[in-house]
């Protein structure tokens, strides 16, 4: 996929072009589900959501063949990053709900001793993190959506400084920033 693709076809869409939201998603696919797979990867190995569903769930919360009107490449993948962090939040905050076991240990028939689920304290991780993260898009909005794309959509800072449309250099000092301020509410957080 070439950048100049995308933008000329979301203008399309932008105009009524009833055939240009039915080319977006083969056009962007595999953008979206290389992101997917890296934010996937660093989630816990018990993960029941797959790379595929997430960008599936994602262009569905899109808008799917009525997609909005997007600016441009950089508006589309930032909705994208946003989508695919409240999609995992949102599964996070599912697995600890009560009536799927929430915070209650497992029992297993076949033994008197309780287990632990090993992706519990991910998902606790995951949702402290998310509670920070939204504490910090009240204090710098920007750095907050570099920390999405960097942390939720898995792209380098090189990628992620051109999807929000600054320089490199910026987008390194505000990673710097962002990750100490967020490492220092995560532990205020944790008590």
């Amino acid at each position: 996929m070439q950048p100049d693709e995308v933008t000329p076809l979301l203008q399309r869409i932008n105009a009524g072009d009833p055939t240009a939201a039915e080319e977006l998603l083969p056009l962007v696919y595999g953008e979206l589900r290389r992101l997917a797979a890296s934010r996937m990867a660093r989630e816990s190995p018990g993960q029941t959501l797959q790379a595929t569903a997430l960008v599936h769930e994602a262009w569905l919360r899109l808008g799917g063949d009525a997609q909005p009107a997007w600016a441009n490449r950089a508006h589309f993948f930032a909705a994208a990053a946003e989508a695919m962090r409240r999609i995992l939040i949102d599964n996070a905050r599912r697995k600890q709900a009560v009536r799927h076991g929430g915070k209650l240990q497992k029992v297993s028939a076949n033994e008197t001793a309780f287990d632990l689920p090993a992706d519990l304290a991910d998902d606790n991780e995951l949702l402290l993190i998310n509670e920070a993260l939204e504490a910090f898009a009240q204090h710098d909005a920007r750095k907050a959506e570099l920390v999405k794309q960097r942390y939720f959509v898995g792209l380098t800072i090189e990628e992620a400084a051109q999807v929000l449309g600054i320089s490199e250099r910026t987008a390194k000092r505000d990673w710097v920033y962002a990750r100490t301020w967020l490492f220092n509410e995560v532990k205020r957080l944790r008590g």
